[in-house]
């Protein structure tokens, strides 16, 4: 791969990151969840730029970001059902499947599907940058693929420098994991990915039973998956990951190795008696778990001393889903047991 010279914007370079895409070059761009890698949707060339930054698999389909709802209409057929998603929680934190127009998108990005998955991001800069790019963008983690997911712009900087064309920095992202992605392209509504938005809203807005079968669902090695997240390694540092949950505690605390650190929730900290500089905070909250977990998962896997890290489990509930999902992912399904 030939080495570039990456800028590094601002919120006041929105028309530079729109020529850049419009050039079919590779933009990393801010999202309420977490940092894109945004490419002309239109353009196989640009996309395949995408592919090679994050060693993508190209089985792998990705996420067509837009701006406004008016850009989709070209691309998908939209059911009464979806608008009524697109309407509650547009823009925002929700990923929605839906079958695609015939040839009106590029294999490269359904993976060689009928369908393929839309979102309109809760953030001005993002949406500004698509805007003045004139076209929807490809939009995965602007991380390389299969590890933690890029939370500020300088995750992406450390994955991504000399690999695109530019970064916009628009500062810390605040739900910290990706969106929600729900089939609507199925018979019955199902949720592929668990995000912000949860099966209960979803259910609330539809009126139906939403099936979630992101604990339930596996893809074959030679099926193309529907959705980013479901088939391939995610999210995951180099270093040891090990789950554990809160009850579990101070068992952990008792068999810790001098190389071993833990992310956990503050009042667990105080439990474990735990150091600045043996510990991670997640906060008090599910919100600030979910916001921090991607973060520290990248910081320790700098750490040259550290060997193994413990991150304790969340609430299943809201968006605790969301967070044990990922946790989950990162340490392949592996938990303390004494």
């Amino acid at each position: 791969m030939v080495i570039m010279e990456t800028e590094l914007l601002t919120s006041n370079d929105i028309k530079r990151a729109g020529a850049l895409l419009r050039a079919g070059e590779v933009v990393a761009f801010p999202t309420e969840t977490v940092y894109g890698l945004g490419a002309d949707a239109t353009n196989e060339a640009a996309v395949k730029k995408v592919f090679t930054a994050k060693g993508r698999p190209a089985d792998n389909p990705l996420i067509m970001t837009i701006a406004d709802e008016k850009q989709l209409h070209d691309f998908v057929l939209v059911s009464e059902a979806a608008r009524q998603l697109m309407t509650a929680f547009w823009p925002g934190s929700l990923t929605i499947i839906l079958p695609i127009k015939p040839e009106k998108v590029a294999m490269i990005v359904t993976g060689g599907l009928q369908t393929v998955a839309f979102r309109l991001p809760d953030n001005d800069v993002a949406r500004a940058v698509i805007r003045d790019a004139g076209v929807p963008i490809v939009g995965p983690s602007a991380n390389t693929s299969g590890k933690p997911s890029p939370t500020t712009a300088q995750h992406v900087w450390h994955d991504m420098s000399g690999k695109i064309a530019a970064i916009v920095d628009d500062g810390p992202t605040q739900i910290g994991v990706e969106s929600t992605v729900i089939d609507m392209s199925s018979k019955v509504p199902t949720i592929l990915r668990p995000g912000a938005v949860t099966q209960q809203q979803l259910q609330d807005v539809l009126g139906v039973t939403v099936i979630d079968a992101t604990s339930t669902t596996s893809v074959a090695s030679d099926v193309t998956p529907k959705a980013p997240g479901m088939k391939y390694r995610h999210y995951a540092p180099d270093k040891r990951v090990v789950m554990f949950d809160r009850l579990d505690a101070i068992d952990l605390m008792h068999s810790l190795q001098t190389h071993d650190v833990v992310m956990a929730q503050d009042t667990t900290i105080e439990v474990m008696k735990l150091s600045l500089e043996q510990s991670w905070s997640l906060g008090e909250t599910l919100e600030n778990a979910t916001e921090q977990l991607f973060a520290g998962l990248r910081f320790y896997d700098d750490e040259a001393q550290v060997a193994t890290i413990y991150v304790e489990k969340m609430s299943p509930i809201g968006i605790g889903k969301a967070f044990n999902n990922r946790l989950a992912k990162a340490a392949g399904n592996q938990e303390f047991n004494l």
